[in-house]
């Protein structure tokens, strides 16, 4: 064996370990450069589980609970907006940030772009009026159903909240049956009473 060859192993046994979370961040700060990057995601460690926070150029697109298969997420996302999707959790900063912020009770209204592309039609319309109820209150999925346009598709808005992509930002967890039963809630019903709790609509 060569006194180089020997040299280069030598060198390659005692070089450090690879930082593969900065690898990861160089590269995905130079896709975004290049307009490579369409979709970012990054996981924030919430209350509530771990979260898989995804943002696009236009703003949040999908806020996960662990459990909702985020493998098949990202392969929809990859279908309907783009193929090319980076695990870049600095391009999450701002919603990570605001969520900080709402689960430690300085926050009481989300300012994050959304991007709505996931969403058409009638389910777009009730997605926008959830996101118009204010913190600590509450409406009816009837009352949803009438600010999208359709007063008597309040079952239409139901199935329209219980696939929101963007849960907490877009607050279906404040949609309640008419006599104040709890409904659905993707994330399950005892995410939904933490939030309501945390907003100062249920007690204890």
């Amino acid at each position: 064996m060569s006194d180089d060859l020997e040299r280069r192993l030598a060198d390659a046994r005692t070089a450090p370990p690879l930082d593969l979370d900065r690898l990861r961040s160089v590269l995905a700060r130079r896709a975004a450069d290049a307009g490579l990057l369409d979709v970012a995601h990054g996981t924030y460690d919430s209350p509530l589980g771990p979260l898989m926070v995804m943002v696009t150029p236009r703003g949040l697109v999908r806020l996960s609970y662990p459990g909702e298969g985020v493998g098949a997420q990202l392969d929809e996302l990859a279908e309907r907006l783009s193929p090319r999707i980076l695990e870049a959790p600095e391009r999450t900063d701002l919603v990570r940030r605001q969520l900080d912020e709402y689960f430690e009770g300085s926050r009481r209204s989300f300012e994050v772009p959304i991007d709505w592309r996931l969403v058409r039609g009638f389910a777009a319309d009730v997605l926008r009026a959830t996101a118009r109820i204010p913190f600590g209150g509450v409406s009816s999925y009837r009352e949803v159903a009438t600010e999208a346009g359709s007063p008597n598709a309040y079952r239409a808005a139901g199935n329209a909240l219980g696939s929101n992509p963007i849960p907490i930002v877009v607050p279906c967890h404040r949609v309640l049956h008419a006599d104040g039963g709890l409904g659905g809630y993707t994330g399950g019903l005892d995410r939904k009473r933490f939030l309501l709790r945390l907003e100062g609509v249920l007690d204890g």
